[in-house]
């Protein structure tokens, strides 16, 4: 997000968080309008380890670099116990993205490797654009050093969701095709969910965006993960603002 982008603090949507006990920080762009809603700003412009949301910029630097053939070719997961159990498998990065499937896309990181990952990520200028020394080129945006803000992760998915990034669109549509959600009365929803579970404080992400007719919306929710409920709060307390913020219909705010 950069330039002149009006931004709105809603201090009345602050309560969805406390309601559930949870700090957190809530930014909804309005990629037309250039216009931002935000639920507590300070706390927006804090970066945090991306976790999981960074397979939507792995994928592209993946593809781009030739690293993968495409969404649909299988790569090894590198056997061994998992922590979760649905992650033991080789699968393609269609299956790998909504499964959020941490060692397969480790695997593409190293296919990638150190120095063509830390071109990519300071070209598609996501967050602190730190990728660390080699040694952590697969794990650099679970623990750090890469870092980024809910106003950063708007700002990179509206040129993900406009296939605007220095990036072959070709790969940028493959990408919203494997991203997406959902797909309503009016509405796409495209999201990815992160955890960085070894952090303290332990970042849950849920960002992503929504378009709807000509309108396109990008949001980025993140909390403080406390304890392990409070992960399943990203996904229904991020639908709750972005009905408030008129981006979702209320039919989409689920249960």
């Amino acid at each position: 997000m950069r330039g002149d982008v009006a931004t709105e603090e809603r201090e009345d949507l602050e309560a969805v968080f406390s309601e559930e006990g949870v700090e957190g920080t809530f930014v909804l762009y309005d990629v037309r309008e250039r216009t931002a809603a935000v639920v507590r700003p300070e706390e927006a412009r804090e970066r945090a380890v991306p976790a999981s949301t960074f397979k939507l910029a792995n994928t592209l630097i993946g593809l781009q670099t030739g690293a993968v053939g495409d969404v649909d070719e299988v790569l090894p997961y590198g056997g061994g116990s998992q922590p979760v159990p649905a992650w033991e498998q080789d699968v393609s990065l269609r299956e790998a993205l909504p499964a959020s499937n941490v060692p397969v896309y480790q695997e593409l990181a190293r296919r990638v490797g150190h120095e063509r990952m830390a071109t990519w990520v300071d070209r598609l200028d996501y967050g602190n654009r730190s990728v660390g020394g080699a040694d952590a080129v697969d794990r650099f945006w679970l623990e750090g050093p890469l870092e980024i803000s809910a106003m950063e992760q708007t700002s990179f998915l509206a040129g993900l969701a406009l296939a605007d990034l220095p990036v072959d669109s070709g790969h940028q549509h493959a990408l919203h095709e494997i991203a997406t959600v959902e797909e309503g009365d009016g509405y796409t929803l495209y999201a990815k969910s992160g955890w960085a579970r070894d952090v303290d404080p332990a970042p849950g992400w849920w960002v992503g965006w929504v378009e709807r007719g000509e309108d396109v919306y990008t949001f980025a929710l993140r909390v403080e993960v406390e304890e392990d409920g409070d992960a399943g709060l990203r996904e229904p307390l991020a639908r709750e603002m972005l009905v408030e913020l008129e981006a979702l219909p209320p039919e989409a705010a689920g249960e």
